[in-house]
């Protein structure tokens, strides 16, 4: 399934998302024209074998990781999945909130990477994490949402619209199911930091349950003291 767009357009112009993407393809840019691509892969990705708690020098590469991608197809989906459901998150939590979560779920996907393989030396990079943060939130907050989205089955392609939450639900069952049976597999899940995933969607699926609460919380106020 591919998302194409959804059905609830933001109040304003997305233009943290659309920075970030921006942000994105430029260093995706720098890093395919590099003379050293390991060399540069090596500086800016992190890898959770030399990750300290302790040592605040170490959570630099979980920020800057998140701007690669290992691929035109990988960043490809990444900016895609960011352009259709990161504008009404953005809309949702206001530039700078917008802009803390992003960070906030980049920080707790690498996190939960490395707490499930705290001794692996192979580099993590690309915005998946902070971009399933953004999905969890979207489930949480706008589970009425359609997505339009493509389908392939039957050899066939068909453009439907999905309800938010059977979109996501999908999404994120899939998530888990791939992150235990990395567990399992010889390669580690082939080579995709599914747990990253996980951590991110956890972390906005968090934030959107808090955010709903206090708006909830907030409408029952204003109905309180609401004059005659």
């Amino acid at each position: 399934m591919i998302p194409i767009g959804d059905s609830q357009k933001p109040s304003r112009f997305p233009l943290i998302t659309f920075l970030l993407i921006f942000l994105n393809v430029a260093v995706f840019i720098i890093e395919i024209t590099t003379p050293d691509f390991e060399g540069f892969i090596s500086a800016y990705a992190f890898t959770p074998s030399l990750f300290s708690f302790g040592n605040i020098a170490t959570w630099w590469p979980i920020i800057t990781a998140a701007f690669l991608h290992g691929g035109f197809t990988h960043i490809l989906f990444n900016m895609l999945f960011l352009w259709v459901f990161g504008d009404n998150v953005e809309d949702s939590l206001g530039s700078v909130g917008y802009i803390l979560f992003y960070l906030g779920a980049t920080c707790s996907a690498g996190l939960l990477q490395y707490v499930i393989d705290p001794h692996s030396t192979i580099p993590m990079f690309g915005a998946s994490g902070a971009i399933a943060g953004i999905l969890g939130y979207y489930l949480v907050v706008f589970p009425s949402h359609r997505i339009k989205t493509l389908l392939f089955m039957g050899g066939g392609m068909f453009m439907r619209e999905l309800p938010a939450q059977i979109f996501l639900a999908y999404w994120t069952i899939t998530q888990f199911l791939s992150g235990f049976g990395s567990l399992l597999a010889a390669d580690g899940g082939g080579g995709t930091a599914w747990f990253a995933h996980i951590g991110g969607l956890l972390f906005g699926a968090l934030i959107g349950f808090i955010a709903t609460r206090l708006k909830r919380s907030n409408i029952g106020e204003y109905e309180i003291v609401r004059p005659f």
